[in-house]
């Protein structure tokens, strides 16, 4: 390398291996559809640290029917690195915006009645005889989406609208890993139960639905009906399977889905210190050493997307072996303790989480020892550290 030693690896086979299980699984052998479920791949938040446009590249090529993107400039970014497939804008537009989306050919998402004379104001001006969104639904996360009880407003809104054309309608659950007896193990149930009645009134007052989707990650491996037309995987096409709740569950719906992790996240040792015992290390000698040791120092801080949260508590892989995360994080520099690794030398490359040959230190393991989700550590890897694509 000829820059400052850290960089991601992003495997593309396992980015195409996920997303052919996924296809796989969601289509089973013998199942009478008329036409297979299509696959709707979450590449937004840079798809989860991956990188955006390279990533929905790849995945168009391997077949990927639709994407799902955070906002009108994250949708545009995709455009203009070729991405032909449709792209759903999953956070719908903000007023002013509606021109743009319409003028790359984005899929607008309705979540507001009042959004719908917007859109086809900006269609009737860029001359498109008809746009096409999809109308998002709130059943019980109360987030974004027309309420279930609007499906009379939405309908006589629309009647109105001469240039637009509705291509889908959708929900988000809110606890699809969940399968406790608690509030969150029964909400999908309700929340699927209310969709449907809501999707049956619109027909009932002449509306064709299009294309119906439900599942995120969570539902897609472990609530097949769910399905319906169109899945959403968002984590797990990344190699990662949510936590469900309860533990117990997790191996055995795990193994329903085998993943392969896409992204390893790297550096190298820039410096090795032998300190003596009682010596503190970095910020407010959050670290003390109970021994003679060899603290090494990592050209990746916060700033490049080691979760501060890691300090005193994490690891990274070196030469195969764990060697603990030591001190406070620091925004460009981390110290680990390879004081049990004696090859380790300057220059020595450290796997932050990812594979490293025939040794995996996986991210939502990593996530879960600090209390969060596994987009979380993916999606903080930082602008500044760069992407290597690996065929």
């Amino acid at each position: 390398m000829k820059s400052r030693p850290v960089w991601a690896e992003v495997s593309l086979p396992a980015l195409v291996h996920n997303l052919e299980a996924i296809r796989k699984y969601v289509n089973p052998a013998g199942e009478k559809r008329t036409t297979p479920r299509k696959i709707l791949s979450i590449v937004k938040g840079n798809a989860y640290g991956h990188g955006g446009p390279p990533v929905a590249k790849a995945l168009e090529t391997a077949g990927s029917d639709w994407f799902g993107v955070t906002c009108t400039d994250e949708g545009i970014a995709l455009r203009k690195a070729g991405v032909r497939k449709p792209v759903l804008i999953l956070t719908s537009f903000v007023h002013g915006e509606e021109s743009r989306l319409i003028e790359h050919g984005l899929t607008a998402v309705i979540h507001r009645c009042e959004q719908l004379a917007l859109l086809d104001r900006a269609a009737a001006k860029r001359g498109r005889k008809r746009a096409s969104f999809h109308l998002k639904m709130d059943t019980g996360m109360n987030r974004l989406g027309i309420a279930t009880s609007e499906a009379e407003c939405f309908a006589r809104q629309l009647a109105k609208c001469k240039h637009l054309e509705l291509g889908g309608v959708f929900t988000h659950f809110a606890s699809s890993e969940a399968f406790s007896d608690s509030i969150a193990g029964r909400q999908t149930a309700e929340q699927e139960e209310r969709f449907y009645a809501a999707l049956e009134r619109l027909r009932a007052l002449g509306i064709d639905p299009g294309i119906v989707h439900l599942a995120n990650s969570a539902a897609i491996v472990s609530r097949p009906e769910t399905w319906a037309d169109m899945v959403r995987p968002g984590a797990i096409l990344y190699g990662y399977h949510p936590g469900y709740d309860p533990v117990e569950k997790r191996p055995e719906i795990e193994a329903r889905l085998p993943l392969q992790a896409a992204m390893s996240l790297r550096t190298r040792i820039i410096n090795l210190r032998r300190v003596p015992e009682g010596a503190g290390v970095g910020y407010n000698s959050s670290f003390v050493a109970k021994r003679p040791s060899l603290i090494g120092v990592l050209a990746a801080g916060y700033g490049d997307g080691i979760h501060r949260s890691l300090g005193n508590r994490g690891s990274v892989l070196i030469h195969g072996k764990l060697a603990p995360i030591v001190g406070i994080i620091s925004m460009d520099v981390t110290m680990i303790d390879v004081t049990d690794v004696p090859e380790a030398k300057t220059g020595d490359i450290a796997t932050i989480y990812g594979v490293d040959g025939k040794h995996l230190h996986p991210a939502h393991l990593v996530a879960r020892s600090i209390g969060t989700v596994t987009s979380d550590l993916l999606c903080m890897v930082s602008q500044r550290v760069p992407r290597f694509y690996l065929s």
